[in-house]
């Protein structure tokens, strides 16, 4: 793959500038999608809260008693793991066909693409805001231990929704190019369900709790996860996020250098 030239690195930076300080446009989209999408419905997006609730209310006893945990423990950390996994899993997913799902946009009006990125990171922001009500609700039952270390939290979610952008842009454009990669990726993210500690704990793994620490979703996870109940995230799985956000964004800002200016004839 040829290096970007300085004209193509500048525009791409130039279209990342633009795009986050639209602030008057991607949230307006991303809250117009999910109005379009419940436009009938009494309840709204509350719908996602409401089945998600019924998820963990069946699962909390039935794999707390699996796997031996205490439910005062256990139903708490299932909340938020599974919320906090909804949140990323259903990121991924509609990050991959967020290039293709703007085709109308893209090829009919000038805007930054990141725009059609934020919109999905704020879209799926607004869900995750409606499904934290059954982590408070969890916690009015199972109080967290107060502190500092719950300001952790929110820039947990923030780090998430940040590493979101950089994520969508580079997946967004190998999907926009290579329309088998969104189903791979669908296909990817149902398996590392299983493979992150959601339902279960790292610490079942004993010695071998590398096999988790190694896995970057557990990580995004903790950082949210563990300052309602852990006391806080560990200095590893912070290490570890901003590791891949620094990354992330260099290694997006080379392709999008690259490539940016293809993404319109792709989709």
């Amino acid at each position: 793959m040829q290096t970007a030239r300085p004209g193509n690195f500048a525009l791409a930076l130039k279209d990342l500038k633009d795009g986050v300080s639209s602030i008057h446009i991607w949230p307006m989209l991303g809250w117009q999608e999910i109005r379009q999408r419940y436009r009938r419905s009494v309840m709204g997006p509350f719908w996602l809260t409401i089945s998600t609730g019924a998820m963990i209310a069946g699962m909390g006893p039935l794999y707390g008693r699996l796997f031996g945990q205490d439910i005062g423990s256990y139903f708490p950390y299932l909340a938020i793991s599974f919320v906090v996994w909804l949140l990323m899993a259903n990121l991924i997913n509609d990050c991959s066909n967020a290039f293709i799902a703007a085709e109308g946009f893209i090829k009919q009006i000038k805007l930054p693409l990141t725009i059609h990125i934020l919109r999905v990171v704020w879209k799926n922001l607004i869900i995750f805001a409606h499904n934290l009500v059954i982590v408070v609700l969890v916690f009015l039952f199972y109080p967290p231990e107060m502190g500092w270390h719950l300001l952790q939290l929110p820039l947990g979610v923030l780090m998430i929704a940040v590493n979101g952008l950089w994520f969508g842009v580079l997946v967004g454009l190998f999907c926009a190019r290579f329309r088998d990669i969104p189903q791979i990726i669908a296909s990817v993210v149902q398996v590392a369900f299983f493979l992150t500690p959601v339902m279960w704990k790292a610490d079942m793994l004993g010695k071998h709790i590398w096999a988790a620490q190694i896995n970057p979703l557990y990580h995004f996870i903790e950082i949210v996860r563990a300052p309602l109940v852990a006391g806080g995230a560990s200095l590893l799985s912070w290490g570890a996020v901003l590791l891949i956000t620094l990354t992330g964004y260099a290694v997006m800002i080379m392709v999008f250098s690259r490539f940016r200016a293809r993404i319109a004839y792709w989709v």
